[in-house]
């Protein structure tokens, strides 16, 4: 089921390519706040490309099975019924987010948010050609003022992108891979949706729902964190070798670090005092890493 937005205009069958494709499937329809442009959103669940060649199959499955539970077994749909207005990180992780962005993405893509809320920490200043979002709210997604469509769906439940292959630059999953119970499957769907030398970015930090985190991630460390993402990249045939981001606390900076009181430290360990997020990032290409040059 998708929740419907009473204001948004949903995407119809008759504006795909393959207009019989929704009569057999469940397939998660498209909204907008603004007019659709039937060329420009191509929505199939097609992966015939892939069946020539290794490229994007699962080399081998990263989690076993008990890695993949949460303490929280009802559906994650029900625990994000209510929007949530807030943002999970602070604004040293934000800003740290949005440079990496600045320096990766480029005005010309066409990029997928997957996992996104009511805001995508995309430079301001920088038009994206199209920015197309995914989630579990309608709300929040259609609060969100970067993206011109999105569609809701449960990854945990059905990890297939009803969206063409190799049809966006960029696809963005911000400090959400810790909900992911099958992150192979769908590290796999980002390879098939992503353009040749499409760049996949993963950002994370210590923040979580404790309760919905899957136990590989509740019971690791930061380090062992990273290289579970690592992992999930080095799952999938032809993404590039994974480059890592980090940015962490000043020991002698702001906040927590600071604030050399019992209280202070606990909101430290908590997460909770200014500039304490650590910011973490991994991400890989489609094939291969692009190389443009200087203006």
């Amino acid at each position: 089921m998708v929740t419907i937005h009473p204001n948004l205009k949903q995407w119809h069958q008759s504006m795909t390519s393959n207009p019989q494709h929704y009569s057999h499937t469940t397939a998660s329809p498209l909204f907008t706040t603004k007019p659709l442009i039937p060329s420009r959103i191509p929505c199939t669940a097609s992966s015939e490309s892939n069946q020539s060649s290794p490229a994007g199959r699962i080399k081998r499955l990263v989690l076993p099975q008990e890695g993949r539970t949460k303490l929280n077994t009802y559906p994650d749909r029900d625990f994000y019924a209510y929007p949530r207005f807030v943002t999970h990180v602070d604004d040293g992780f934000i800003s740290t987010l949005t440079n990496l962005y600045r320096e990766k993405l480029r005005p010309d893509y066409e990029i997928l948010d997957l996992m996104s809320s009511w805001v995508s920490h995309l430079p301001k200043e920088v038009q994206f050609k199209k920015v197309v979002g995914h989630g579990l709210n309608a709300q929040e997604l259609a609060k969100n003022p970067r993206l011109d469509y999105f569609f809701v769906k449960d990854l945990n439940q059905d990890q297939k992108l009803e969206l063409e292959s190799s049809s966006f630059d960029a696809v963005l999953c911000t400090v959400s891979v810790q909900y992911l119970q099958q992150p192979e499957k769908v590290f796999a769907e980002v390879f098939r949706v992503l353009r040749p030398g499409g760049v996949f970015i993963v950002s994370f930090s210590n923040r979580l729902f404790y309760e919905k985190a899957i136990g590989a991630w509740r019971d690791g460390s930061a380090y062992s964190r990273i290289q579970l993402v690592v992992q999930y990249f080095q799952s999938v045939e032809g993404f590039t070798k994974a480059e890592i981001v980090k940015k962490l606390p000043d020991a002698n900076g702001s906040g927590a670090a600071k604030n050399k009181s019992p209280f202070g430290w606990f909101m430290g360990l908590l997460g909770l005092m200014s500039g304490s997020d650590p910011f973490y990032a991994v991400l890989a290409y489609k094939n291969f890493k692009p190389v443009y040059e200087t203006e």
